[in-house]
C-alpha cells in the first residue's frame, strides 16, 4: 500500500499562490538555480550534442555528394575548395542524363522493379496468410525455416544460388517444365537476363521474401476471425475471402511491404552480380547510369586529379539513382509508418 501523502488540489493552488506573490530574485533563485533544473539542463545538452553528432556522422558521406555534384575540374585543383563550388556547374548532371541514358535506364530498372515488387508482395501476402489464419501440420517449422532466411548472409547464398540456374537444364524440375513449353530451350536462355529474378519472385524465394512474409503474417494475425466467419457462412470460399475481404483491409501493409520490395529491386546488385557476366549488358541502372560520360572524359584527360573527378561523377550517379526513390519515399512516408506500425515489428 502507498502511505505516501499526496498534495490536494488546494494545497497546490496555495503553493502557487505564494510562489507567485514572493519576490522575483527568490522566484528565479528557485527555478533556475536548483539542483533539478541544472539536471535537466545537463540532460538537454547532451542529448542535442548527442543528436548532433550521430546526425553528422550519417548525413555527412550525403552532404559531401551533393556539393561535390555540382564541382567544376578547376575546384579540384583550387585549395580554397573544401566543400562548397567556387565555379559550381552542372555538367554532371546533364552529360550523365543525356550521354548514359539516365531517362532510358530509370524507365527500364522502373517496370522491372515495379513488376518484381507487384508479384513478391501478392505472392508473399497468400503465403503470410496461410501461415498467421490455417492450422497444420509443419506451421511453426515453416515460419521457423522463413525467418531463418533472415539470419542467412547473403554471400551465403550467392555461389549455390548462381550454380542452381546455371545447371536450369532438364535436370532441374523447372528446367524441365520450362524445357516442355518452349521451343529450343537450353540454360543459357536465362542465363544474362531477369527472368531468375521473376522466378524468384513467383515462387517466393526471393532473399528478402522472408521479411516479407514475416511482416505481412504479423499483420494478418491481428485480422478478426469474425470477418472471415461472417464471410464462410454467407457461402465465399477462401480464396474469394481472401481477395474480397483480406487485401482490401490490408492495403497500408501491402504498400509498405510493395515500397521495401521496390527499393531493394531498384538499388540491387546482389542479383544482377550473379546473373549477369561482365560481357553481359549492365543488369543494374547504377551500373549504366555509373559510367564515365564521353564529354567528361575528354575534359579531364590530362587532369592531375581524374580520380578524384571520376569520384564526384560516381556520387552525382548516386544522388540521381536515389532520387526517385526519395520522391517516393516524401509522398508514401505515412502509409510506410502506418503499415509498420500494423505489423507488429516496432518497439
Amino acid at each position: 500500500m502507498d502511505n505516501t501523502p499526496k498534495i490536494k488540489k488546494e494545497s497546490k493552488h496555495k503553493i502557487r499562490v505564494e510562489f507567485e506573490r514572493a519576490p522575483l530574485w527568490v522566484r528565479i533563485k528557485s527555478k533556475f538555480f536548483s539542483i533539478n533544473f541544472l539536471k535537466n539542463v545537463v540532460y538537454v545538452i547532451f542529448r542535442y550534442i548527442l543528436l548532433i553528432g550521430v546526425s553528422y556522422v550519417i548525413l555527412n558521406p550525403y552532404i559531401k555528394k551533393i556539393f561535390g555534384s555540382f564541382m567544376s575540374p578547376s575546384d579540384l585543383k583550387n585549395p580554397k575548395v573544401i566543400l562548397i563550388s567556387a565555379d559550381p556547374t552542372f555538367d554532371q548532371y546533364k552529360y550523365i542524363i543525356t550521354e548514359n541514358g539516365y531517362l532510358q535506364a530509370a524507365l527500364k530498372t522502373f517496370l522491372i522493379a515495379a513488376s518484381i515488387a507487384l508479384i513478391e508482395t501478392l505472392v508473399c501476402a497468400f503465403i503470410a496468410y496461410g501461415l498467421a489464419k490455417f492450422k497444420f501440420k509443419g506451421n511453426s517449422i515453416v515460419f521457423a525455416l522463413v525467418v531463418g532466411i533472415l539470419m542467412i548472409p547473403m554471400d551465403a547464398i550467392r555461389h549455390s544460388m548462381m550454380l542452381f540456374f546455371q545447371c536450369f537444364g532438364e535436370s532441374n524440375p523447372i528446367g524441365l517444365f520450362l524445357s516442355k513449353i518452349i521451343p529450343n530451350y537450353s540454360n543459357a536462355w536465362i542465363q544474362g537476363s531477369f527472368i531468375p529474378r521473376y522466378i524468384l519472385a513467383f515462387t517466393g524465394l526471393g532473399f528478402k521474401n522472408g521479411l516479407f512474409i514475416f511482416m505481412l503474417r504479423q499483420f494478418f494475425r491481428g485480422v478478426p476471425d469474425e470477418l472471415e466467419e461472417s464471410a464462410y457462412v454467407d457461402g465465399s470460399n477462401t480464396f474469394r475471402t481472401f481477395f474480397s475481404i483480406i487485401l482490401p483491409i490490408s492495403i497500408p501493409m501491402l504498400i509498405t511491404v510493395f515500397i521495401f520490395s521496390f527499393s531493394w529491386q531498384w538499388t540491387d546488385n546482389f542479383y544482377s552480380d550473379i546473373f549477369f557476366t561482365a560481357l553481359e549488358p549492365p543488369g543494374t541502372m547504377f551500373d549504366i547510369v555509373s559510367k564515365m560520360p564521353d564529354t567528361l572524359t575528354e575534359l579531364i584527360r590530362n587532369h592531375e586529379r581524374k580520380t578524384m573527378y571520376q569520384s564526384t561523377v560516381v556520387g552525382t550517379s548516386t544522388i540521381l539513382v536515389a532520387l526517385p526513390l526519395i520522391i517516393m519515399y516524401c509522398f508514401l512516408q505515412n502509409k510506410i509508418v502506418q503499415g509498420v506500425e500494423r505489423s507488429g515489428i516496432v518497439g
